[in-house]
């Protein structure tokens, strides 16, 4: 039988804030219970997450990925427990102070005005007006480059396809933490399914630059946070993965927590393990 509780290596240790010795540039989630505002509470968590890596997170339809991901944000209310980032509770940074700290990309990546590609990344810098970079517009310009959305720069993002806008949103995002911030400490990109408009070469190009900008890039040690429900991109990509089910969590290395086992436990849905040729494990998948 699953049990929601069961721990998976360090990565599970609970959640200390810094004040206590724990690590900066880290989410602590300490008893953290989350769900839709005024609604029942989907999952209780207790874990941390450190910057420098991609986490993945995963669970069935409901379980409440996406109200996590809302919770971290700071747009919903936890329903108990706490909630430290950088050893500091949530609710202490302003949300100006955030904004130099962390970007959004959202399921519903739809825009009120007539805005074209351009301006919608450039929304990204509006945070950065107070102390502008001296090179506004070359920043807007290479993270448009970096997701191909500089050939349709002027068009308005409502005629895209959902996986173009999806590009320009991820262009938002990554202009909007392009540079490090003034006051320290890592940037953390938070991510609600950024892959599911996308075709499958962009599904593994956007991984992958997401990857690289949590290990190197022009932006190392920046921290990613994804709810992604593709299990193999998950294995290919992730560090550690964040699985929610039945009210608790499974937290840990991507290759320990999404086990065939487990993966059959939770989504009742059985896998066969193969190997890519570069040695990452990917599954083959068939209802039980």
């Amino acid at each position: 039988m699953f049990n929601p509780f069961k721990t998976w290596g360090a990565a599970t240790r609970p959640a200390q804030p810094s004040a206590l010795g724990g690590p900066a540039s880290s989410w602590h989630l300490e008893h953290l219970a989350v769900g839709v505002p005024g609604g029942d509470t989907l999952v209780s968590l207790h874990t941390r997450i450190e910057a420098g890596r991609v986490t993945a997170i995963v669970g069935p339809n409901g379980a409440g990925k996406s109200s996590l991901l809302s919770t971290l944000t700071g747009q919903w209310q936890p329903h108990g427990g706490q909630l430290f980032f950088d050893g500091q509770p949530l609710s202490r940074w302003s949300s100006e102070q955030l904004a130099l700290r962390r970007a959004m990309m959202m399921q519903d990546g739809g825009v009120a005005f007539d805005f074209t590609v351009q301006e919608v990344v450039e929304l990204g810098r509006y945070t950065h007006r107070l102390h502008p970079s001296t090179d506004e517009a070359g920043i807007v310009a290479r993270a448009m480059a970096l997701t191909q959305v500089s050939a349709f720069a002027q068009r308005s993002v409502r005629t895209l396809s959902g996986g173009e806008r999806a590009r320009t949103h991820l262009a938002r995002v990554l202009a909007q933490l392009w540079e490090p911030a003034a006051c320290g400490g890592a940037r953390w990109l938070l991510l609600d399914e950024p892959t599911a408009a996308m075709d499958l070469a962009w599904q593994h190009q956007t991984m992958a630059l997401l990857r690289d900008w949590a290990h190197a890039g022009p932006s190392a040690g920046v921290g990613v946070i994804a709810v992604v429900h593709d299990m193999n991109l998950a294995l290919r990509y992730a560090d550690d993965v964040l699985l929610v089910h039945g009210g608790g969590c499974l937290h840990g290395p991507a290759h320990e927590v999404l086990t065939p086992e487990t993966i059959a436990q939770v989504w009742g849905v059985g896998c066969f393990a193969t190997q890519a040729p570069d040695g990452t494990a990917q599954y083959l998948f068939a209802q039980n």
